[in-house]
Order: C-alpha cells, then structure tokens, then sequence
C-alpha cells in the first residue's frame, strides 16, 4: 500500500502566505478575525477589575508570609541559638 505525500510550501512562502491575509490552503485570516465576538466596554472594565482585586489578594498574601517568615527566621531561630 502506497502513501501519497503532499508538496507542502516551504516555511518563508508559507510565513509570506499568512501575512499577506491571502494563505494557499489555509482559512482566510481576516475572515476568521470577522468572526470573533469581541468583548464589550462593560465587559473589558469588569474583567479588569476582576484582576486587578485577585492581584492586590494574591499580593496581600505573599506580604503577609513574608512578614511571617521573616519574624520566623531572622528574629525568632536567632533567640533560640543565643544570638542576639
């Protein structure tokens, strides 16, 4: 049993291709990008406050374990040794 191969463009014709807006075989990629359903104002606002507020958490935590490891480490694990 045979296996057909295809001739497949090299890479620079194909990077040529995909740019040009026009691609050889390939979904025409200003047709695609028509097709997406863009967010609205409203939309883009809460998502952005959504992750401003998971940041300012996020870094509220790792202030806190750092203050905390760093009582641990630097002040605490030294008494206990004799220093300081």
């Amino acid at each position: 049993m045979a296996v057909e191969t295809v001739a497949r463009p090299s890479f620079p014709a194909r990077v040529s291709a995909f740019f040009s807006g026009l691609p050889e075989g390939y979904e025409n990629v200003k047709n695609e990008l028509r097709k997406v359903t863009w967010p609205d104002v409203g939309q883009v606002r809460q998502a952005t406050i959504g992750i401003i507020a998971v940041v300012l958490f996020v870094g509220a935590i790792i202030a806190l374990l750092d203050l905390v490891l760093q009582n641990l480490l630097v002040r605490w694990i030294p008494q206990l040794f004799g220093g300081r």
